[in-house]
């Protein structure tokens, strides 16, 4: 268990730390957009109050997301314990580590503060993201791609 938890703390940490320097250091909370490298890499505020997209944002789903979100959690755990190769423990940590981040943002916030907006080559993306939702998505392909095989005994 020891990649998994080294792995979705230090994803936990740094989501929180760079959403707090970002959002609260640089005040994007109140500037609403920073150009680092148009139009490669502009943080844009964003807060995301429903599921990925912001897809049933106008709804107040914010306890049943923490909910889901910790169960989700707690059946990654038990599937990381009973499968201790380092890929799948690495693919629960990122994808633990992340949703715990945006668990945090939902219970501080009352929504996940997004803010990477990255567009490249005439494609304007309009959507914002975070470290955590990184974690996710590639915990989450991780852990479809590496849950065959063999279990190490």
């Amino acid at each position: 268990m020891r990649p998994f938890v080294i792995t979705s703390l230090a994803i936990f940490v740094a989501d929180q730390l760079l959403k707090w320097l970002v959002v609260v250091r640089l005040d994007l909370i109140h500037r609403g957009v920073i150009e680092v490298f148009p139009p490669f890499l502009t943080l844009r505020m964003a807060w995301n109050r429903g599921i990925n997209f912001g897809l049933f944002g106008d709804h107040d789903l914010r306890w049943v997301l923490i909910a889901v979100a910790l169960a989700i959690c707690v059946w990654v755990v038990t599937w990381v314990r009973s499968d201790r190769r380092w890929p799948v423990q690495v693919a629960g940590g990122l994808l633990v580590g992340g949703a715990l981040g945006n668990v945090i943002d939902r219970i501080t916030w009352g929504a996940v503060a997004d803010f990477l907006n990255m567009s490249c080559c005439g494609i304007d993306n309009p959507y914002a993201f975070n470290i955590a939702d990184i974690a996710i998505f590639v915990g989450a392909i991780g852990l479809i791609l590496v849950s065959g095989g063999k279990k190490d005994p």
